[in-house]
């Protein structure tokens, strides 16, 4: 589960921009690699991965390994406003790295996600070691094969400690017309967004401390917030700042609840 999916809209509100987000099926493939690392390719919200990333009972600080096609790296911006984001939910008093560097293109977008596990298991090189958990991040240079002319995919959180960005798609949007939320904004939306299902949000490995699951269409729960605004909810709106800047969506008190009750701030 856990993919950002936008829905295109041909005109936006004065005040406001939407982008609608769903979950499709996370993959459950068998676990491949080195035994050693089994601890970082767990299905998602599994072993207690919530917890190990909220809370500093077992790990003490964080390394995130960002790995982009060379010419779609993320912003600056988005990088800094991902720190403070993990800095303001998790109690890792040894710190937070983010590393960053880039890899060649793998020229097979659209991307399946088990192409992504695949481009994973060449590209990862940075798995928990001591009281070090660490988390890969991919930004890729192409959209996800189940786009289509009315909903396209922007990531997915796919495994316990790994997630992908579709950059070329979130670029693609970001130059859609003059109300668009700029690439930084739309950036830093999907990482917060997706981080927060590794985070377990929302009844995803993290419990919830109160009923704030949307509900689907099959009357199952989807792993979404129900509350307006929410930066978890199905449907996340960019609201118009100080001189038209989109501000990007925050976690509600429920959700924020939830991760407090399982270690985090």
């Amino acid at each position: 589960m856990n993919i950002v999916q936008l829905t295109k809209l041909l005109s936006y509100l004065l005040i406001s921009t939407f982008i609608l987000v769903g979950c499709s099926d996370d993959d459950d493939s068998p676990i491949n690699g080195n035994p050693d690392q089994i601890a970082n390719n767990l299905p998602l919200g599994s072993g207690g991965t919530p917890n190990d990333l909220l809370s500093d009972t077992t790990f003490k600080s964080l390394t995130i390994e960002i790995v982009a096609v060379e010419g779609f790296e993320p912003t600056s911006i988005a990088i800094e406003n991902f720190r403070t984001f993990l800095e303001d939910r998790l109690n890792k008093p040894d710190g937070i790295t983010i590393n960053l560097r880039t890899v060649p293109s793998s020229n097979t977008a659209p991307f399946t996600i088990e192409e992504i596990r695949e481009i994973e298991k060449n590209t990862r090189t940075l798995f928990n070691e001591g009281d070090d958990i660490a988390v890969y991040v991919y930004f890729a240079d192409g959209s996800n094969e189940n786009d289509s002319g009315e909903q396209v995919t922007l990531g997915s959180a796919y495994k316990n400690t790994s997630m992908v960005i579709y950059e070329g798609t979130l670029r693609r949007f970001s130059r859609s017309g003059p109300r668009a939320p700029s690439l930084s904004t739309i950036e830093t939306a999907t990482l917060h967004h997706e981080f927060s299902h590794l985070l377990g949000l929302v009844d995803l490995g993290t419990p919830q401390q109160s009923p704030h699951e949307s509900i689907n269409d099959q009357n199952e729960g989807n792993n979404h917030c129900n509350v307006s605004g929410c930066l978890m909810q199905a449907s996340i709106q960019f609201t118009s700042g100080i001189m038209g800047m989109s501000e990007v969506p925050r976690l509600d008190a429920a959700c924020i609840a939830d991760l407090q009750a399982n270690g985090g701030k």
